[in-house]
């Protein structure tokens, strides 16, 4: 019996909204608006819209960090490989910032930023590798100990290809 009276009490309520000219109806390009013959009121503003007041400080955009171009484990190399050929024939210096990658060319530059501490390091590839298929980068024990992973041996990273001439990563 109340489901019944709420639906007529319903019903009453949207008919004396359109004997008043107001109709209701979803919008998909602007859903907080209600229709009002020869007008539109904003009901609700969405939350996305900055809403701007004479005298109000302005408020600026949030910043969006730049989206990393592959994220995953990094391992390092040292001593075992140090004064090796590498796969681009130059000698590994372990205390270099260096680094091996799968794919991309010798001599590319990569910020690798750690996930943990959120430390980075620019490395330069010189090598091939990783060879263990759940790691996306292999470093130099140089790279290693900027970034605070040596004792830890594998670290969450996240890589950012640099563009040419580019020397520093991203801000966080």
């Amino acid at each position: 019996m109340a489901a019944l009276a709420g639906g007529l009490l319903w019903v009453c309520m949207l008919s004396a909204f359109a004997q008043q000219g107001l109709v209701a109806e979803p919008d998909a390009l602007a859903p907080h608006l209600l229709s009002v013959p020869g007008e539109a009121m904003l009901i609700d503003p969405p939350a996305t819209e900055a809403v701007t007041r004479p005298g109000a400080p302005l408020v600026p955009p949030p910043v969006l960090e730049p989206a990393a171009d592959e994220v995953g484990l990094a391992s390092w190399y040292g001593a075992r490989f140090h004064n090796r050929r590498t796969a681009s024939g130059e000698l590994f210096d372990m205390k270099a910032l260096t680094a091996a990658h799968p794919t991309l060319p010798f001599g590319s530059l990569v910020c690798v930023r750690s996930q943990i501490t959120g430390r980075s390091v620019v490395v330069r590839i010189n090598d091939r590798g990783p060879h263990t298929g759940n790691r996306v980068i292999d470093l130099s024990r140089g790279a290693a100990e900027v970034l605070g992973m040596v004792g830890l041996g594998l670290k969450p990273v996240e890589l950012f290809a640099l563009e040419e001439g580019d020397r520093s990563c991203p801000a966080p």
